[in-house]
């Protein structure tokens, strides 16, 4: 097992939990990222506290008294670490605060503990909109280890190729007693991937020997994704609305087919991600949320006259954005009702938008698919070939050019 070795010990203390103007002390371990704390049962006037050496100041006896104690956890932390080191064990920042109080008991490596160790890092790393669908899959797996094998838990080892096919056929078959539709074939797949990530994690963690995917073939359905047609674009934008939730709706969606927002982004978006870019024209210079990759886009001249259209708005003045957004699950609402009216067919939602930025907008007028794979914040061209597509318009247009170079 690979050694790790970026452990530390820092003492802090938490003035939200003063008592009669004493601040309780807290020991901070850290290894490779993970960090966990504990009480250390000392407390300290925090005019008292060198909060950049973690430790008392001054030669008072009873700060003296507490730096001696602090020095004793230090130490003890650190050969609790060493122990576990020569243990040949998992070292985690959980794993000395245990050796530490004398609870280092072997913990068998089951599925829960593996989930569990991988939603504490990825806490670090992946947003919550990211993160929430891991304990929806923990949740079905809980569901299925209960149902099928009559356990509440499982060792990692007993998982093999048998457990992979048998919970793919526990979610095809799985009937939810809510609201909840079953799950489709890409769902059921989802919830495979993320399965097949903590296997992997527990490979590299050296706490299985066996990849229980090595014979698995993943099987997902091509899905035509929705985007609107020039025409359907054009039905929306010219539609008048005399409900102010839908007219507002209405426009920040139409900016959002002329530049390729997703819908967190645009409700972040504040006056300082518009910017003069290179051509001396406006931009929007933002970070998505959902990977932090840098997304740069010239605003057309539509996406600018909505931008003017509210400023001042005494809504998005207040929240020091550009637009007055509702929550993600109205938008969606009200852009059912804005589909309806408009009579277009189709399930109308604001990542809809995306998907006519990159097929109507921006590839079927000619603009490369690099060009537009940068606008989206992709990292690969390959996911944005997901939402590509060669209208018959375009074949048609094409086909004239090349008519005229031939004839």
């Amino acid at each position: 097992m690979k050694t790790m070795n970026t452990f530390g010990v820092q003492f802090i203390i938490r003035l939200d939990k003063s008592k009669d103007g004493k601040a309780p002390i807290y020991a901070r371990i850290t290894v490779n990222g993970e960090i966990i704390h504990f009480a250390v049962k000392q407390w300290i006037d925090p005019k008292w506290w060198d909060q950049r050496k973690g430790a008392g100041k001054g030669n008072k006896n009873d700060v003296k008294f507490i730096n001696g104690g602090l020095d004793q956890i230090r130490l003890t932390l650190g050969n609790c670490y060493q122990q576990i080191l020569l243990k040949g064990k998992l070292v985690t920042a959980g794993a000395i605060k245990d050796a530490f109080f004398g609870n280092d008991g072997e913990e068998p490596n089951t599925l829960t503990r593996l989930f569990e160790y991988h939603n504490e890092q990825a806490n670090q790393t992946l947003a919550w909109s990211t993160l929430k669908h891991y304990y929806v899959t923990q949740r079905y797996l809980q569901k299925f280890i209960e149902a099928k094998l009559r356990k509440r838990s499982i060792l990692l080892q007993e998982i093999n190729y048998k457990f992979v096919i048998d919970f793919e056929h526990f979610l095809r078959c799985h009937k939810p007693a809510d609201h909840q539709k079953p799950l489709n074939n890409n769902g059921v797949m989802k919830h495979l991937i993320r399965l097949r990530k903590m296997t992997s994690l527990a490979l590299r963690l050296d706490w299985i020997n066996n990849d229980p995917f090595k014979n698995y073939k993943m099987k997902h359905d091509r899905v035509d994704k929705d985007f609107l047609t020039s025409q359907e674009l054009q039905l929306i934008e010219e539609k008048a609305f005399t409900i102010e939730r839908l007219k507002i709706v209405k426009d920040i969606f139409v900016f959002c087919c002329y530049t390729g927002l997703a819908y967190v982004d645009v409700a972040n978006l504040r006056e300082g991600n518009l910017v003069n870019g290179i051509d001396g024209e406006r931009w929007i210079k933002i970070l998505r949320q959902k990977t932090a990759t840098p997304v740069n886009t010239p605003l057309l001249g539509i996406a600018e006259t909505i931008i003017s259209k509210y400023q001042g708005h005494y809504r998005s003045s207040k929240l020091d954005r550009i637009f007055p957004i509702f929550s993600n699950q109205k938008v969606n609402s009200y852009l059912k009702e804005i589909a309806d009216i408009c009579g277009i067919n189709k399930n109308l939602t604001f990542h809809v938008a995306r998907h006519t930025f990159a097929t109507t907008v921006t590839l079927s007028n000619g603009v490369p698919i690099e060009t537009v794979s940068k606008m989206l914040g992709h990292t690969k061209i390959a996911t944005t070939q997901i939402y590509a597509r060669v209208l018959e318009q375009k074949i048609s247009d094409d086909m004239a050019l090349l008519r005229k170079k031939i004839g």
